[in-house]
């Protein structure tokens, strides 16, 4: 039998110790109700209560301003009444980008919160209570956590090329439409010209601002054709990448992104006979990521409970992917030893420091395993040879057997083979 460092009094020592580490808190698993998840949990509900609580300042006819801020905060009452639900609607943009970890989102995110604690405190409504209690709550642990959020935007040239075209769009509307505005009706500031130039990039046209002469007009069209199309390519830009990472999972294959927020799981790279038994074994006990290059295998395993990553496991952007920097252990066992050899050392080149179990197939393998460091190697030939040797012998319960086979290989001196 091939396993290093393994306790005599029990066999399965080793999966314990690999995933389910000593020093975690015995009855309250802390990380799990301050982590990353929890975090950009309570920012969506958040940014639900903030939703709910604009709805009901904007039902009611008169809204007094009775909060302990009044005296010091001298907000419009037209800003207090809209503010819970433009609140909310940034929010749920940044609970999205929060969800995949992105650095700007907790950046907009600490701020809107310190925004969103003003407004309960200005009207101090009933309904105002558990939307500031709730926000109290999460600020905390959004500062916690902020070293967790720390992947950049990556926007494509084309993403960025599309907003800047969009925010070139707007602000060329907007000075323009100022600039002529002896040549509409109704526009007589900037809050117009603004106003002019978003409902008529979005083809609305209330028809309360008009243009009266042909050069106002001629400007009118540039506005439509220029910002339509700025929009439309925007969109596609933006959304596209979306749509196509959910045709993909649909098919079995996760990105990246929606890996993110993946804390102390188990990565398995590779899929073999024993990863197959691995993921039986595990169960429901952990989350697990399994990397494999073979999309039948992937399509195979739809169903089982698992995150399915399509990738070479030998490629460390893959491996980055699939959070091994901030899993628990990692697993190495498909049934080609030349590559899981490489993929052990991928995986040690993104994380030095993490438990890494590989299965061999073959004895002589063994030291190559363990000389890239691999924490762990087991020979599942050789524990079935072991144990059928000793069954043979007359010893019925298999964990026994198990049991003897680990305190012989102590005894031996050579626990990894």
């Amino acid at each position: 039998m091939l396993m290093a460092n393994v306790p005599e009094d029990s066999s399965d020592r080793t999966l314990e110790d690999v995933f389910y580490p000593a020093d975690r808190v015995p009855f309250v698993e802390w990380d799990e109700l301050s982590g990353a998840k929890p975090t950009v949990v309570l920012t969506g509900t958040v940014a639900l209560l903030a939703f709910v609580t604009g709805l009901s300042n904007l039902s009611q006819a008169s809204l007094a301003l009775n909060g302990p801020l009044t005296a010091v905060v001298d907000l419009p009452l037209p800003f207090v009444r809209f503010g819970g639900v433009l609140f909310a609607f940034v929010l749920g943009i940044v609970t999205v980008g929060l969800q995949r970890r992105k650095q700007l989102a907790w950046r907009v995110a600490a701020v809107v919160l310190l925004g969103l604690v003003v407004l309960p405190l200005t009207t101090f409504q009933p309904t105002d209570i558990p939307l500031l209690l709730l926000t109290l709550v999460t600020y905390p642990l959004l500062v916690r956590n902020r070293h967790r959020f720390d992947q950049s935007l990556d926007l494509s040239p084309i993403q960025i090329a599309s907003l800047s075209a969009i925010f070139g769009v707007v602000l060329y509307g907007t000075v323009g439409a100022y600039g002529l505005r002896g040549q509409f009706l109704e526009l007589d500031s900037w809050g117009d010209a603004v106003y002019y130039v978003v409902v008529t990039i979005a083809t609305v046209g209330y028809g309360d601002i008009t243009p009266v002469t042909a050069e106002a007009r001629w400007f009118s069209l540039s506005i439509i054709l220029f910002g339509t199309g700025a929009f439309t390519v925007a969109v596609g830009a933006l959304i596209g990448p979306a749509i196509e990472s959910r045709m993909a999972t649909a098919f079995g294959v996760m990105t990246a992104s929606e890996l993110t927020l993946l804390e102390d799981h188990v990565v398995v790279l590779g899929y073999g006979d024993v990863t197959a038994s691995l993921l039986e074994e595990l169960g429901d006990e952990t989350e697990v990521v399994v990397v494999t290059p073979d999309e039948e295998t992937v399509a195979s395993l739809q169903g089982e409970g698992v995150n399915l990553l399509t990738g070479d496991p030998t490629d460390e952007d893959v491996l980055r992917d699939a959070r091994v920097g901030t899993a628990s252990g990692v697993v190495v066992g498909s049934n080609d030893d030349a590559r899981d050899v490489l993929a052990v050392i991928a995986t040690k080149n993104v994380n030095p420091d993490i438990r890494t179990v590989a299965a061999a197939t073959a004895e002589k393998h063994v030291e190559k395993f363990r000389a890239v460091g691999a924490d762990e190697v087991i020979n599942p030939r050789s524990i079935g040879g072991r144990l059928l040797g000793k069954s043979v012998l007359g010893r019925k319960s298999s964990e026994p057997l198990l049991d003897g086979i680990v305190a012989d290989d102590g005894e031996s001196g050579d626990t990894t083979e």
